[in-house]
């Protein structure tokens, strides 16, 4: 408990020179008055750097980039590796752990310890990893690195604790799971094959132990050699020597026959009796041509061969298309009996597996699924009936259906929201699931006592909004919203939509959400705003269309004269169009040249439409196209439901909308926003030049500069382009399919593919949206967005102490005028004059005492919030405010008037005054919030949600009910007033209104810049959590502004997650860690304890299933496999040491992680507990193995000395 007083001096002055805040701000701002009594805040501060430690909690969506696939058929759990060295573990719903090799290279393979609690995973760095299970952060405990081979395959038999590791070279080594040594045990290629051979027979694509006999490993190779090994005698028993090179084997149960599958997409059948040919070649798809020839056919990549008792068996394989087939997409076909299945998939096969009933392989296997594993989708199909149907995924797996533009976390949702969020997105899932239970049915987890309503809401580049419960660390899907059904369909090649963009002219850009209202807003690329209200019920209605025209620039301020003809500096009432009508073009919309004049990007649907129960759009705000250029980004966007009003900005100025007239209140260059306050002396500029040119160069370079960001998007963020000044561009190298023919040749090449450094990576100035569908990595150095404000049409080459900079626009690059936000960054590699150039960029920027910015006069408005507040310092009581924030750190106040009745509100228009206070910080301006002053959080005013297509109850009119949050009400004993948090992307600042005094400020970064900040609860406090592009979290105490935490979170700058992160309540974060999935963090010490409590527990305790019994007979002809005894053959005692030289044990963590993520609360004390216990057992073990052996030597000891007595027992003395 800390208390932080400052003594005010009271109201300060409202003199001009009073009413912009000191740069510095380091004490109270302005004069103070003749105040007679000083007011004293007395805030109990509560929190502390104890309550703060950041760690991962889960990570949900579909694993990227897939590679390999196992299933536990006991445990009933699934694992999924990944190109990037990630594993997820799937169980049942809840049920989901996500783990990372150190290493992050890509796996190959996985291999559960079936009923074990344990899984074996082989990397393309010729590692091979144990993983604990029994614990719910699974951890290594064991490494073993190849040195000399690169590992190609592995098997691990039911209930035996060796595995076998087949490699590149044709070899094949053998481990002990328990101590993850390798064994003397290898057999050799040149043993496998005939001395006969003059071929290397390839690298081992399978082993596997006969089902008749354990005794006996079938090696298959990829060349085509088959070799069945005797490990008891250690030679063959026989060889097969095929034409076609092998992929996958697959036995029979009762050991006499085999099917294999091959490069020329034929499948062969091959008897134990006589091994000289198959007795049975199909080619599933190939047909008989005319001449009588084969057709080729596309390699079968994997074949299964699984057995039922009352019917035929299973022949499950994937490719072997034929290759005259173009077009098709990838196939899955089940072969039962005569019929024949194709199941076509809308993704390439990764990998397959059938789930059988029984995990012995000489049993009859009974076949209930088959988990097809695909490069962007898990799809499991339900065996047990005819058509074959889908399991319904009850796994988040379809997050990027589109791909993710925007999201949104909201924690302390009301609770009603989800249930009904949920009944209305339940009517429109899809039907035609299989009716059974959902097959992947492991692990147990339960819903913990710390959850609250959370919501995370994603947007998509289709248009397309997705609403997802994220309570309990779970995720699941309640609501779909399309925001493209509001407009009509754009044609192809031709109408406005396909004039801007090519693809996707509906992608979403920012999302603005009040759970209390049910009040929604989306902002799309388009430069358009859709507002939509919730309703229970469907209605008829027609979509209201406003049209702003936001395109003032100071550039073409040339005289007084001009300025009253600039549209922007009329009256509101001329910019309010007519409600339920929509601006038609004007007849002088299109020039004799073509410039296009007065039109939006996408024509709003005119007519009345029904619309389903749920979010119905009721207005749609467009900017519009001004003299032959393109609308500017939106870039900021607030929306107030006890108001009834909505203002948005962008780089060339401010808009109000009365959402609940239809009308435009204000519509002004931010140039116009100071009035006589400009902290900036600016200069006017002369007209452009050959304005159709520069129009039609930007209109052609936006559209191929989407185009280009779209196909991006379509290879799913494999590459890594960016425009630099000479338009060179840097790819990332694609790793092959994990379905290639050489698939694990590919892998070992480059695992993993990381851009060469460049001396300059350069983003091109737009919108957020357009970096959100970029690049993900860059290994660069951020410097801020703001310190290069956007271009101004044309080149600039500023003079500075560095001299002459290069032209931001080198040829063929559109003119752009994008906004800057925090998303819209420079990324550049350090160089030798960076910081000095840093520093005097923002010199220019931000210091009042440059008589003029010759850079740019662009200022974007870069965030809004509505609130009760004080405009100026000479208010005695709080009213509506909206709170501006700007590109060169400028917060502006512009007060409003609004009627109070219900009638009135819808009559008489609402009043905007002109600005009021005016704040200066160092950067843009990123986020406000505000307290009252006992540091207590204020939330915006909000109106209670009512349904709007409810139907009347005339004794009972429905009024408007408002909920306020007042600061002269929330406080008795500190009398009016209450507190600002203002934070840009350099420092943050606390101000006392109606004073504006500057109680607090702190410089949060000088080297990097903020991404993303927010003033969110934790611990029964507030605090402010800041996000910077160096990855650093930091949390700062409110209102001292006092650092409690600061983490480097990422090593290195990764650009999705810069612009997806986003903080809420309860000490909660998420990002988007790939194209498919979100990451969602915690920075709660509180939460970070109860961790252990939330998760699933991957490992439950189950008998594993008797083995069926054989019978005499078929035990007394099938052979003595139960007899097979591996100790006795691989142990050291038998086969000796390996050569240290073939691989290296690493010992593994041994759940150090998971004590690390819980160090200082009880499960740390726990883990440490049991890890003691463990290094106790093993002492102790070693103690008893001592112990034996002493006893050992004491009894041979009392045996001789026996001896000794016996024989000497009748002698007499004189005998010895």
């Amino acid at each position: 408990m800390k208390k932080f007083r400052k003594v005010l001096d009271g109201l300060t002055t409202s003199s001009p020179g009073g009413t912009m805040g000191s740069p510095s701000c380091g004490s109270a701002a302005g004069t103070p008055t003749a105040a007679p009594t000083p007011k004293e805040i007395d805030v109990q501060e509560t929190l502390v750097s104890e309550n703060f430690q950041l760690c991962k909690t889960v990570r949900h969506g579909f694993p990227y980039q897939p590679t390999a696939l196992a299933f536990d058929p006991v445990q009933k759990i699934l694992a999924i590796g990944s190109r990037s060295g990630g594993v997820r573990i799937l169980g049942r719903p809840g049920v989901d752990c996500y783990c990372q090799h150190e290493s992050g290279a890509a796996v190959l393979q996985l291999q559960f310890l079936v009923n074990e609690g344990a899984l074996v995973t082989a990397c393309a760095d010729d590692t091979l990893h144990l993983w604990n299970l029994r614990q719910r952060r699974p951890a290594v405990l064991h490494s073993l690195k190849f040195n000399r081979e690169r590992i190609t395959f592995c098997h691990l038999p039911f209930q035996s604790k060796w595995l076998y590791v087949g490699t590149e070279r044709g070899n094949t080594h053998i481990v002990n799971i328990e101590s993850f040594i390798l064994s003397g045990y290898v057999i050799m290629w040149n043993k496998a094959i005939e001395l006969s051979t003059k071929t290397h027979p390839g690298p081992v694509v399978h082993l596997s132990d006969s089902p008749k006999d354990e005794g006996k490993l079938l090696i298959g190779f990829e060349s085509g050699t088959i070799v069945q090994w005797d490990l008891r005698v250690k030679k063959a028993d026989f060889r097969i020597y095929y034409d076609e090179a092998i992929h996958s084997v697959g036995w029979h149960h009762e050991g006499k026959q085999f099917m294999c599958s091959h490069s020329d997409g034929s499948l062969t059948m091959w008897n134990l009796r006589n091994t000289t040919k198959p007795f049975q070649v199909t080619f599933p798809h190939g047909k008989i041509q005319k001449d009588g020839r084969k057709e080729s056919c596309k390699p079968i990549l994997k074949v299964e061969y699984k057995t039922c008792r009352n019917s035929e068996p299973f022949i499950i394989f994937s490719g072997g298309l034929s290759y005259d087939k173009a077009g098709r997409r990838p196939t899955l076909t089940i072969m039962h009996g005569k019929a024949i299945t194709v199941l076509e998939m809308d993704y390439p096969i990764v990998e397959f597996m059938a789930l059988c009933e029984t995990p012995y392989n000489n049993e009859v296997q009974e076949p209930y699924a088959v988990v097809v594993l695909l490069e962007k989708d898990l799809i499991v199909v339900d065996l047990t009936q005819s058509n074959f149907p889908v399991f319904e995924n009850p796994y988040p797996m379809d997050i990027h259906e589109s791909p993710v533009t925007c999201t949104a976390y909201f924690a302390e949702c009301p609770p009603d929201i989800i249930p009904i969020l949920y009944s209305i997105g339940a009517k429109h899932k899809k039907t035609g699931y299989s009716q059974k239970e959902w097959p992947i049915a492991g692990g147990t987890w339960t819903l913990g006592s710390h959850t609250y309503p959370e919501i995370i809401i994603t947007g998509h580049a289709d248009g397309s909004i997705k609403f997802w419960d994220a309570s309990a660390i779970t995720l699941q899907m309640l609501y779909k919203l399309k925001t493209s059904k509001a407009f009509e369909k754009p044609k192809q090649g031709e109408g406005r939509a396909a004039e801007l963009v090519e693809e996707d002219p509906f992608a979403v850009q920012m999302v603005s959400w009040c759970p209390q209202s049910r009040i929604f807003c989306v902002v799309g690329i388009s430069a358009h705003i859709i507002l939509y209200r919730f309703s229970k019920y469907d209605a008829n209605t027609q979509i209201v269309s406003l049209e702003v025209r936001l395109q003032c620039e100071s550039e073409d301020v040339i005289s007084p004269s001009e300025n009253e003809n600039n549209p922007c500096f009329t009256e509101s009432g001329s910019h309010s169009p007519q409600p339920h009508q929509q601006h038609p073009p004007s007849p002088g919309s299109r020039t004799p040249e073509g410039i296009k004049d007065s039109i939006p990007c996408l024509k709003v649907k005119d007519r009345m439409v029904r619309v389903p129960p749920g979010y119905q759009a009721e207005l749609v705000i467009q900017l519009l196209w001004v003299d032959g250029e393109p609308p500017q980004q939106i870039t900021s966007l607030d929306v107030n439901s006890a108001y009834g009003l909505l203002a948005f900005g962008n780089c060339n100025g401010l808009a109000v909308v009365d959402y609940m007239q239809k009308t435009i209140l204000l519509c002004v260059s931010t140039l116009d926003l100071y009035g006589a306050a400009d902290p900036y002396q600016r200069l006017t500029r002369s007209p452009r030049r050959n304005r159709q040119s520069t129009s039609e160069f930007c209109m052609r370079g936006l559209s191929n500069f989407y185009s280009d960001s779209k196909k991006r998007i379509r290879t799913s963020y494999q590459s890594l382009t960016e425009l630099s000044d000479n338009q060179q561009s840097i790819d990332m190298e694609r790793s092959k399919s994990p379905t290639s023919v050489h698939y694990p040749t590919s892998l070992h090449n480059d695992p993993r593919v990381l851009p060469e450094p460049v001396a300059s990576l350069r983003a091109s100035h737009c919108s957020p949206v357009f970096y959100l569908l970029d690049n993900d990595h860059v290994n660069g150095h951020c410097t801020s967005p703001t310190s290069q404000p956007c271009s101004a049409g044309k080149p600039r080459v500023p003079m500075g102490p560095e001299g002459p900079r290069l032209t931001r626009r080198g040829p063929g690059r559109p003119p752009f005028r994008k906004a800057q936000s925090a998303a819209c960054m420079e990324i550049s590699l350090p160089v030798s004059h960076t910081e000095e150039s840093r520093e005097n960029s923002f010199s220019r920027s931000r210091s009042s005492s440059v008589s003029s910015i010759d850079r740019d006069t662009k200022e974007a408005i870069t965030t809004l919030q509505f609130g009760e507040s004080y405009g100026r310092k000479t208010d005695a009581v709080p009213t509506p405010c909206l709170w501006v924030g700007t590109s060169l750190g400028v917060v502006l106040l512009i007060p409003m008037s609004i009627p109070t009745d219900q009638e009135d509100r819808m009559e008489e228009p609402v009043t905007i005054g002109p600005s009021g206070a005016v704040l200066m910080l160092k950067g843009s301006v990123l986020r406000f919030s505000f307290l009252d002053c006992m540091g207590a959080l204020l939330q915006s005013p909000y109106e209670v949600w009512r349904d709007p297509n409810a139907p009347e109850d005339p004794d009972r009119p429905r009024k408007r009910k408002l909920v306020h949050f007042s600061p002269s009400s929330s406080q008795d004993t500190c009398g009016d007033g209450h507190l600002a948090v203002v934070c840009s992307e350099r420092q943050a600042k606390v101000f006392l209104m109606p004073s504006q005094s500057c109680l607090f400020v702190h410089n949060i970064t000088e080297s990097s810049f903020v991404l993303r900040a927010d003033v969110v609860s934790v611990s029964n406090s507030v605090c402010l959590a800041c996000f910077c592009a160096n990855g650093h979290v930091m949390t700062l105490s409110l209102p001292s502004l006092r650092p409690l935490m600061d983490i480097n979170y990422l090593p290195l700058t990764d650009m999705r997650i810069a612009r997806t992160f986003c903080f809420t309540n309860g000490g909660q974060a998420l990002y988007l860690s790939s194209p498919t999935e979100i990451q969602r963090i915690t920075y709660s010490q509180e939460m970070c304890d109860n961790l252990q409590e939330m998760l699933g527990e991957l490992f439950t305790p189950i008998e594993t299933p008797e083995a069926q019994n054989r019978g005499f007979l078929k035990g007394f002809f099938g052979g003595n496999a139960n007899t097979f005894d591996r100790e006795e053959l691989f142990g050291e005692a038998a086969a000796g040491k390996a050569s240290r030289s073939l691989a290296q044990h690493i010992p593994g963590q041994g759940g150090m992680e998971g004590m690390k993520v819980a160090a200082s609360g009880v499960v740390g004390d726990l883990a440490r507990a049991r890890i003691a216990l463990d290094e106790r057992g093993q002492r102790l073990g070693e103690l008893e193995e001592r112990t034996a052996l002493m006893m050992t030597s004491a009894e041979t000891f009392s045996k001789h000395a026996h001896e000794l007595m016996l024989k000497c027992k009748d002698k007499k003395w004189y005998q010895f």
